[in-house]
């Protein structure tokens, strides 16, 4: 064994390099990083040395290790550097962590977006397997039956209208006949009336008032537009003189009016045109003259209110029947 493996202790030779100073007699290494000459065996593992810390402004430690990444994009320099400060480091990693979250809600609502048009898609399968003709045909029975329901609805609102417009004209229809049938029970005879008209008193001179003179009068005073009229008598018997009433001489100067006996004189209460049947009277060669020729008078009267009161029983038709 030599000499150099004698002063090593270690039984192994001496590496050849430059000499290591060595310090004072007795004395270790002052280098701190200097290993212990009796460490040095092969045997015993050398322990890594630790991380160095560095300080840097302020007397804060900067870690010396690899470069972080979200500082490097950040772009706050190199890793390790003296004066690196952890604010923006800390900053950059929050803006990292909440663009990280939007960018997971977005995600998740894309899916649940696509999930719920696959389901409304695939709610109907045939429709999905349908050819575009038999679509378009669709389409077209849909608009069809869309029509022929607006029709209905338009047919059911006619309907609607109908029925009011149904109401109101069998009410104006009862309204005509209630009308009409005063008319026809005036001009029958079964019903009073009253309004505009004349009163003629017929007297007797040399000879008494036929027949024949009270009917004239009456037809003349029909074709004036009398309307409703009643003869009297002077023992006030009347009658309601209507289209089938007869006029009969009767015995002593009396006349036979539908059957009834009437002594003079005669009064003749008509409802009309005062002014026209007046004229219709005393026309030359009238009643008026006819009578007078006969030793008589006729005396007419206008009113503004006449009453004509007598009725005349019903008239059974035995053989007419209205035309249907």
């Amino acid at each position: 064994m030599s000499d150099e493996q004698t002063e090593t202790g270690t039984g192994w030779p001496q590496p050849a390099g430059p000499a290591r100073p060595a310090g004072p007699a007795g004395e270790p290494d002052p280098r701190p990083d200097a290993p212990d000459p009796d460490e040095l065996s092969p045997l015993v593992p050398v322990d890594e040395p630790e991380p160095v810390e560095r300080s840097g402004e302020g007397g804060q430690p900067v870690e010396d290790a690899t470069v972080d990444l979200s500082r490097a994009v950040a772009g706050d320099g190199a890793a390790g550097e003296p004066g690196d400060d952890p604010a923006p480091v800390s900053a950059a990693r929050s803006r990292f962590s909440a663009a990280g979250v939007m960018i997971a809600v977005l995600l998740a609502l894309l899916g649940f977006t696509l999930v719920v048009q696959l389901k409304t898609t695939s709610a109907d399968p045939t429709l999905g397997a349908t050819r575009q003709e038999d679509l378009v045909r669709i389409l077209s029975d849909l608009d069809a039956r869309e029509n022929r329901l607006r029709q209905d609805i338009a047919a059911l609102e006619d309907s609607q209208r109908q029925l009011r417009s149904g109401e109101q004209g069998r009410q104006a229809a009862l309204d005509e006949a209630t009308r009409r049938a005063d008319e026809l029970g005036i001009l029958a005879g079964t019903l009073p009336a009253t309004g505009p008209g004349l009163t003629v008193e017929f007297k007797a001179g040399a000879k008494p008032v036929s027949a024949t003179r009270v009917l004239d009068a009456v037809q003349e005073l029909r074709g004036a537009g009398a309307e409703a009229m009643q003869i009297s008598g002077g023992d006030r018997a009347t009658v309601r003189i209507i289209a089938s009433t007869y006029f009969l001489d009767g015995e002593n100067g009396s006349l036979v009016v539908d059957g009834r006996r009437l002594t003079g004189p005669y009064t003749i209460t008509v409802i009309g045109d005062p002014a026209t049947m007046r004229t219709a009277l005393t026309i030359p060669g009238g009643v008026v003259a006819s009578v007078q020729g006969d030793g008589g008078t006729v005396t007419p009267e206008e009113h503004e209110a006449v009453e004509v009161s007598a009725l005349h029983a019903p008239i059974k038709l035995e053989h007419a029947r209205p035309v249907s």
